[in-house]
């Protein structure tokens, strides 16, 4: 049977009407007993709760009118096992999920689970990809706040729409993704900043520390030297992404073309061409060269036609760098 906690957790989400935490924690409970033996009644929970979330569909969310296009919201649907990552960036966001699923035991004994994250690495390796299967592990929409959008030259008026932002997270639980983070945590002893940004930059500080709600906070950055040393502090757990290794490259590249490799298929040619390339990079590549490979009325791709279109993320790739 279901654990204390789980029953007392459960009460608790039907009170305070958090659907989504009613059925993340009913998940809890069907995979408690799938463990102990009880598959049927694993399997019929599971059933239900699939039933009840396809009768409500998905939640409209009414924004404060200032938010409207600053935050986008989605309901991802990848999985982690569907992700491509180093063994230990994969581990580590288990463990966020773990945590996350067990809040209510950490928080018996004075913890907190891990909401707060930092991701950093080049574009394209993964860090959206990362918010985008924790809110599907964690049954939670993703809001992604535009933070291009949010910073305005009006005196004031980013501070305002960040403290908006901020009494969303407490009040609508959800995975929260600030990209391009930079744009607001840049270094506050940087000389070309402006004072308009170095206040923005600590009412964040002010805010992610006070934040006292079960929202995952993500911010993703491609430049951290730009970022200020005090955010660091402030994050529950710093990731850093790289461009894939050869493994990684054959895993992500098996699992784009699919049906479509070739019997025959060279992988020491395309994992040698690739190189350098990053996730998204080679994702791209992959999907152009299915889509030759239906116009031209084929069901297979060799590493040699794989490699046409590898070439040309590889002139992309060197034309953005020089």
């Amino acid at each position: 049977m279901a654990t204390a906690e789980q029953i007392k957790s459960l009460i608790r989400s039907h009170f305070t009407d958090d659907m989504e935490r009613f059925y993340s924690i009913a998940l809890q409970v069907a995979a408690h007993e799938a463990r102990q033996g009880h598959k049927a009644l694993a399997h019929d929970i599971r059933d239900i709760i699939d039933t009840e979330r396809k009768k409500k569909g998905p939640r409209i969310i009414s924004f404060p009118k200032n938010l409207k296009g600053l935050v986008l919201t989605e309901d991802p649907a990848i999985p982690l096992t569907a992700m491509v990552a180093p063994d230990n960036i994969r581990e580590r966001l288990k463990r966020v999920v773990h945590e996350y699923r067990q809040q209510d035991k950490l928080k018996s004994h004075g913890l907190k689970h891990r909401r707060k994250i930092l991701l950093i690495g080049p574009p394209g390796t993964g860090k959206t990809m990362t918010a985008m299967v924790l809110a599907r592990e964690l049954h939670l929409q993703l809001h992604t706040i535009q933070v291009d959008r949010l910073v305005t030259k009006f005196m004031g008026e980013t501070g305002a729409k960040l403290r908006q932002i901020f009494d969303l997270i407490q009040e609508e639980h959800g995975v929260y993704l600030f990209d391009e983070f930079d744009a607001i945590g840049s270094d506050r002893s940087n000389e070309n900043d402006v004072g308009e940004m170095r206040r923005v930059l600590n009412s964040f500080l002010l805010f992610i520390e006070q934040d006292t709600s079960d929202s995952l906070i993500i911010a993703a950055t491609n430049n951290p030297k730009l970022l200020d040393h005090a955010l660091f502090r402030r994050f529950d757990d710093v990731l850093y992404y790289d461009n894939p290794e050869s493994e990684q490259r054959k895993s992500l590249i098996a699992n784009v073309l699919g049906t479509f490799v070739a019997p025959r298929f060279v992988w020491e040619q395309a994992l040698k061409e690739s190189d350098g390339l990053s996730h998204a990079e080679i994702d791209h590549a992959c999907r152009d060269a299915i889509k030759n490979a239906i116009l031209a009325d084929q069901n297979k791709i060799s590493a040699t036609q794989l490699l046409i279109t590898i070439k040309e993320r590889q002139g992309t790739h060197k034309g953005i760098s020089g």
